[in-house]
């Protein structure tokens, strides 16, 4: 095939989908629902993903969390067991609450974590202070406040030495709800670290470990937080705590949570592009069904092609090239409409409520070069798969017959 005959082909095929517009316009809308599904819903299921991962492991690889089950409770026994660990760089309790603060003019949600102050900056490297200092050990009234604590909405609320009351929320057994006012002051402001999937440290506010007993009455530690010595002993580590806790004890580790993500994830993207097949199959008995209608009506035209001397593989290709063009029009309008969809997508959120607390992830899809080309290859591939029939009928039809048809 020369470029004279491919010129002339694109020339046909432009003409022939001209003179059937609405038909034309019609199957390539059918064509680009499958791309605009699989565009929209595979970039935002991984664009939130990716986010969440990335929040997760910027929380601290090496950190594992553990915490007891039913009844059981901790002991400073059991912190020299955990310590006693191979792999295990440092173990430290810490105890947990839910409160409410005054940032402006509204209540807001936060989550109190009283923890020696050294091993949170330990275990998560990006977190920085931007005003103020640690405070030592000793200071059991001074805290570290998030920044969505110290500011509302750009305006900072609260400074370097303020005082701020916390209202924390503690629930007994019997299902009694304690509530507690303390007083605290602002040793150290947080730099913004952005949203987290578990632990925000931008709605927190971190306290001394003694603060626990001395300042919030706690009596119970919430559990132990556990620092590996290197990523790749997390795995190590949380197997030896479980051998030795069994169902006493609940391990997690950001790690694992991350890598149980990403394999939901899969599984999504998985379902995701299973049901976008779905669309692909209906555009392909939509092209099939559009260039069958199309030969039927051109059989004539066909026929005085064949008399001027076109061979069966050039009425096949010239057919073939015509639901090529509707794959590749309907591919891209359905990629451009995917993308238009899956930043709208985005806008909302995925809102996240655990207890008092809601975390809202903003994410913007994962538009990647791979998923386009992914995308648009499967289209051509609708084309192709559709067109093959009825080309093949096209080419197939002796000239006589063709010329006599009416």
């Amino acid at each position: 095939m020369n470029l004279t005959f491919i010129y002339d082909t694109i020339r046909i095929a432009l003409k022939s989908l001209s003179y059937r517009k609405l038909r034309s316009i019609l199957t390539i809308i059918g064509i680009a629902i499958g791309p605009l599904a699989l565009v929209m819903m595979l970039s935002v299921v991984k664009g939130h993903s990716d986010y969440v991962v990335n929040q997760l492991e910027s929380l601290g690889q090496n950190l594992i969390v553990v915490k007891p089950s039913g009844h059981f409770k901790l002991t400073e026994k059991d912190l020299d067991t955990i310590r006693s660990i191979p792999n295990v760089d440092q173990a430290e309790p810490f105890y947990m609450v839910q409160a409410t603060v005054k940032v402006g003019t509204k209540e807001k949600s936060v989550v109190v974590y009283v923890v020696p102050l050294n091993l949170i900056f330990k275990a998560i490297s990006n977190l920085k202070i931007l005003e103020g200092n640690t405070p030592s050990s000793s200071e059991i009234v001074k805290a570290i406040i998030g920044y969505d604590i110290a500011f509302d909405n750009g305006n900072q609320v609260y400074y370097v030495g303020d005082a701020i009351t916390l209202k924390t929320y503690r629930i007994e057994p019997g299902g009694i709800t304690r509530v507690k006012r303390v007083t605290v002051l602002v040793s150290a402001i947080l730099d913004k670290f952005g949203g987290a999937f578990f632990l925000s440290p931008d709605e927190t506010i971190f306290l001394n470990l003694d603060a626990g007993f001395k300042l919030l009455g706690l009596n119970e530690w919430s559990g132990i937080l556990v620092l590996a010595k290197s990523s790749k002993a997390v795995v190590e580590v949380e197997r030896a705590i479980k051998e030795k806790y069994h169902d006493s004890v609940t391990v997690i580790s950001f790690q694992g949570i991350a890598n149980i993500i990403s394999s939901i994830t899969n599984v999504m993207n998985f379902i995701t592009f299973s049901t976008s097949l779905c669309a692909f199959a209906v555009a392909v008995a939509g092209v099939a069904a559009t260039m069958i209608t199309s030969v039927i009506e051109r059989v004539k035209e066909i026929g005085v092609m064949k008399a001027l001397g076109f061979t069966d593989s050039q009425i096949l290709f010239i057919v073939l090239f015509e639901s090529f063009i509707m794959s590749i029009i309907g591919g891209i309008t359905g990629i451009a409409l995917g993308i238009i969809g899956a930043y709208i997508l985005s806008l909302k959120g995925f809102i996240i409520r655990t207890g008092l607390t809601q975390i809202v992830i903003t994410a913007p899809p994962a538009i990647t070069l791979e998923l386009i080309l992914k995308t648009m290859a499967i289209t051509l591939l609708v084309g192709i798969v559709g067109g093959i029939f009825p080309a093949y009928k096209a080419a197939k039809i002796p000239p006589a017959v063709a010329l006599r048809y009416e």
